[in-house]
């Protein structure tokens, strides 16, 4: 679902080059259902190699940060661990959806209609145990570190930037402010355009980075408050919120009353809500210690044999991408010997 905090944030368009040498914790789920939503075929296909099996996550995972490390980002994935019990709702509820989707995809696809196919498509993603596996062996072979969170991958990324570990999270998802990042940037792993849904239009796709301080200092409460007003919005831990409060109304609510517990007019469906477990999740997550991050060189023949030899990638474009890394590499690594 995600949450829908759009309405209170101003988020400042950046350029990749302005995060050159800054250390990023970027949210592996939702990167990789945004690789096996957007690269399909045209009829929404997802891309398989010659055995039938899926290869869009990779294709995105590698294509993608190929271009991110070439603009010298110091990367680091962060994947989810076992979910709250409180998300179960939310799970469900996106299991529906996609069951939905499938049915509507494949009656697209047998009536012809196959520009409806690719939209059904996307929605069908389903992220499985070997492409986790799969995913975090091509980050290996980047030399991108990876860290495995106990539940939250967004918890785990924004404690990365709290602790000073990392600069800033990456996820399209704002729920990385309610967990304290100190900062956010959406659209890092997105490039190119995008298509604005059920219009023949196309909209061009920068980074945006959100500042949690900027965000406070504009609605004028604090991270605690803000939680409250993710509360009343809906999060992944009670997905219907309130009826009838949206963001404006709820930021209304809280600075007038300062706390949930304090708004008599919904004090009869506040009680419904676990609201002091959630609170706790966002306020005080389980996370990962994290002592030392290690990055490792890119192991550039194994990543040709994994790819192209057991993936049925194309060489020629992997090692074409290779090849454009080890050039920005190299004139890098020149320009600080220059330097001294």
């Amino acid at each position: 679902m995600g949450l829908d905090l759009k309405l209170l944030v101003s988020p400042r368009p950046i350029f990749t080059t302005e995060l050159s040498s800054r250390v990023i914790a970027v949210d592996a789920y939702n990167t990789i259902y945004q690789f096996l939503s957007t690269i399909r075929g045209q009829t929404g296909e997802l891309l398989t190699d010659n055995e039938g099996n899926i290869t869009s996550h990779l294709s995105g995972l590698f294509y993608r940060n190929i271009n991110l490390l070439a603009e010298n980002l110091r990367l680091i994935y962060v994947f989810d661990g076992k979910p709250h019990h409180l998300k179960s709702k939310e799970i469900e509820r996106r299991k529906r959806i996609k069951q939905e989707a499938v049915e509507k995809y494949q009656e697209a696809i047998t009536q012809g209609r196959f520009e409806d196919a690719r939209k059904f498509g996307q929605a069908t993603s389903v992220l499985t145990q070997t492409m986790v596996e799969e995913s975090k062996r091509i980050l290996a072979l980047l030399g991108i570190p990876v860290v495995q969170a106990q539940s939250e991958g967004e918890a785990a990324a924004a404690y990365l930037t709290k602790s000073d570990n990392a600069f800033c999270a990456a996820s399209q998802d704002y729920d990385s402010i309610l967990f304290g990042a100190k900062r956010l940037v959406r659209n890092l792993t997105i490039s190119g355009k995008r298509k604005v849904p059920n219009r023949n239009l196309y909209l061009d796709i920068q980074p945006e980075i959100i500042n949690h301080i900027d965000v406070l200092d504009k609605i004028g409460l604090t991270h605690e408050q803000l939680v409250d007003i993710g509360i009343l919005i809906g999060t992944d831990f009670n997905p219907e919120g309130v009826a009838g409060i949206g963001p404006k109304t709820a930021l209304k609510l809280i600075r007038e009353n300062g706390k949930l517990e304090n708004i008599d007019k919904i004090k009869d469906k506040i009680v419904q809500i676990p609201y002091q477990d959630i609170r706790d999740i966002f306020l005080n997550p389980d996370v990962p210690k994290i002592n030392n991050i290690e990055y490792a060189d890119v192991d550039y023949c194994s990543i040709v044999d994994f790819l192209c030899g057991e993936k049925d990638f194309s060489r020629e474009r992997v090692t074409g991408a290779l090849d454009r890394l080890k050039k920005s590499i190299s004139s890098r690594n020149q320009s600080l010997e220059n330097w001294f």
